[in-house]
């Protein structure tokens, strides 16, 4: 409930005025009226009278809402609301619209067979609004009799064409107008040679709260630093924006963020370039024309550093680097990340941000982070909350709640449904006591295999290989991602395999477990493709120990397979298969100690490899076909 009744108009409408009439340029050419509200500071009328509003009430068929009725007896009207009403109806211009802009015809052509009551109630408004515009730019104002709240105020809507958007709606006439006075200020504040310095109690406070706002957010009051830094946004106040930028992309609030001219200013770049540039690389489709627009101003150098920078982004090879601890913790967080721990990567960036100093006064937070392919990932909104709310940049303030860690402990993780239900198959080999590096030499032929830089899967999946020439339909080179899989396990990762044929599998386990003890899964229990099935073989100094394959609804196992692992006890019935393989999973996770880091391989970006063939060569009589390539 809002008092609008209770509302100083006469101290507003002053103040308004007054900030009008100081920053007109002296000598400039306006109209008699406009020159008599400047020297008289004063851009209304005089105050309606009881009769007079009584009399327009009658002529109406309706009572007015309170906060307009309450404006009248200041101000019989008022000129300049905003920056394209010229002037606002007082008691004697006010009247009904009914349509007389033919916009009621216009918006229901657009409404089809479906339109909802509101999209209906919304078109209709031409047709019963109370008319405020008298003269304007083509803009509309109308007060709405059926949009009516407890306090029995009635909504404001206002239309331009020329805005190319639809009709805003304002809860009241008070709202409306604060608006118009926000519009004003967010007009004047942009720099012009010709105007006087446009200056006032309002700018002073509201500057004096942008700089309190920006001491709030570094110790860690990032909402309401947010708020006032909106507010002050509202008013067109410098800085607001390229701070209130800041918040937002931490947020996950990327498509509008544009840092208002930081991203270019050689003070700054180095921290808010390359997030700029990376969501431009991210929705660009490689047509860069509009990566531009965000760099006027910046002079040449920091242009070339601009298209520098995309190229790195693109090609994935971007490293954000910071100066003095923090910058030490940025390297440490890129090497656990890039092996899978992202949880770990984000509590060293976390713990070493107290020790962060910022380039300068507009400077809130680390951002360059968020487009290094390593670190960027470990960016969620509850981790960005986490980051804002912590102090930084020499302020004090409570540390936060640690953001829960998105790893889970084990492997049941990879029977839940993934977004969209994608993921159907998978397969991956954990080895004991080797780090990742050393998987290619136990997983894939040759010793000149090396890993790729860090990439999602997408991405390297639309890469080909480099040194690939021939591809026969009888291989089956997995394409697997490696990281560490806790204490004294790597893993390689294969989250859409080929589809599985027990009759030409070869298990890579003993290969895999020279010298030490491997582990390899192979799981379609859920797939769409043909019948489900599940491969678990383990192997100790190069020799299989123990095997079993369910497939086609039997199971066939070799060894001596630990009780707990007993395929009997998981296969009695697949009434629910993703039961069996959380089962399953849960049971595997118990023996080995092992896990796989679910946000690293679903979300981040992990060094790759192709292995060797997960299928035997073809015998006599087999057909398949070879492509080579020159």
């Amino acid at each position: 409930m809002t008092d609008t009744m209770a509302f100083d108009w006469r101290s507003f409408l002053l103040r308004w005025s007054g900030e009008w009439a100081d920053s007109l340029p002296d000598g400039e050419g306006r109209s008699e009226d406009d020159e008599a509200a400047r020297q008289s500071r004063w851009l209304g009328f005089p105050p309606a009278s009881e009769e007079r509003i009584a009399a327009m009430e009658e002529r109406l068929g309706r009572r007015i809402p309170p906060s307009y009725r309450e404006f009248l007896k200041v101000s019989d009207g008022w000129r300049h609301a905003g920056g394209f009403v010229w002037l606002l109806a007082g008691t004697g211009d006010a009247h009904w619209h009914n349509n007389e802009s033919g916009l009621a015809d216009m918006f229901e052509e657009y409404l089809d067979e479906d339109a909802g009551a509101e999209e209906r109630r919304e078109s209709d408004i031409w047709r019963r609004g109370l008319q405020l515009d008298v003269e304007s730019d083509i803009t509309h104002v109308l007060l709405d009799p059926e949009d009516v709240d407890e306090d029995g105020e009635w909504a404001v809507y206002t239309w331009a064409s020329w805005r190319a958007a639809p009709p805003e709606r304002h809860p009241h006439f008070l709202a409306f107008m604060r608006d118009m006075h926000r519009e004003f200020h967010s007009l004047r504040a942009q720099p012009n040679d010709e105007e006087p310095v446009f200056a006032n109690d309002t700018t002073r406070k509201l500057d004096a709260q942008v700089e309190e706002a920006r001491l709030e957010a570094l110790r860690g009051g990032w909402e309401r630093a947010g708020a006032a830094l909106e507010e002050a946004k509202g008013y067109g106040r410098p800085r607001a924006v390229g701070l209130g930028d800041q918040i937002r992309r931490l947020l996950g609030q990327t498509s509008t963020v544009y840092f208002d001219g930081l991203a270019t200013d050689r003070q700054y770049a180095a921290e808010l370039l390359p997030p700029l540039v990376a969501e431009h690389a991210a929705h660009s489709y490689r047509d860069d024309s509009t990566l531009t627009l965000h760099l006027r101003g910046a002079d040449d150098d920091l242009v070339s550093l601009a298209y520098a920078t995309l190229d790195q982004v693109r090609n994935g090879t971007y490293r954000y680097t910071a100066a003095g601890p923090f910058g030490q913790a940025v390297e440490r967080a890129r090497e656990l990340a890039r092996w899978g721990d992202t949880d770990g990567a984000w509590r060293t960036l976390i713990n070493a941000l107290p020790l962060w100093e910022p380039l300068g006064p507009d400077h809130l937070a680390p951002l360059g982070w968020v487009a290094d392919p390593v670190l960027g990932p470990l960016l969620t909104p509850e981790r960005g909350r986490e980051l804002l709310s912590t102090p930084r940049g020499g302020q004090t303030g409570e540390a936060p709640r640690p953001a829960a860690g998105l790893d889970t402990s084990g492997l049941a993780w990879l029977a839940e449904p993934d977004p969209g239900n994608n993921r159907t198959s998978y397969r991956f080999v954990l080895v004991e006591g080797v780090e990742p590096e050393g998987l290619p030499g136990r997983l894939a032929d040759g010793d000149g295999t090396v890993l790729t830089e860090p990439m999602a899967f997408w991405e390297a999946r639309h890469r080909p290989p480099h040194d690939q020439r021939e591809f026969s339909s009888y291989d089956d080179r997995a394409l697997m991602a490696v990281g560490r899989a806790g204490t004294g396990w790597s893993f390689a990762f294969d989250g859409d395999p080929a589809p599985f044929d027990p009759r030409r599998f070869v298990s890579p386990a003993a290969a895999a477990g020279a010298g030490t003890r491997a582990v390899v899964v192979w799981s379609g229990l859920r797939t769409w493709h043909g019948e489900p099935f599940f491969h678990l073989s383990v192997a100790r100094d190069g020799v299989e120990e123990y095997a079993f394959t369910y497939a086609a609804g039997e199971v066939r196992s070799s060894g001596e397979i630990p009780q707990a692992l007993d395929p009997s006890g998981f296969f009695g019935g697949l009434e629910d298969s993703a039961e069996v393989e959380r089962s399953l999973l849960e049971a595997l996770t118990a023996e080995f100690g092992a896990h796989l880091p679910r946000h690293a391989i679903m979300n981040g970006r992990l060094h790759m490899f192709a292995t060797r063939s997960w299928t035997r060569p073809p015998r006599d009589g087999e057909t398949y076909a070879v492509i080579r390539m020159h």
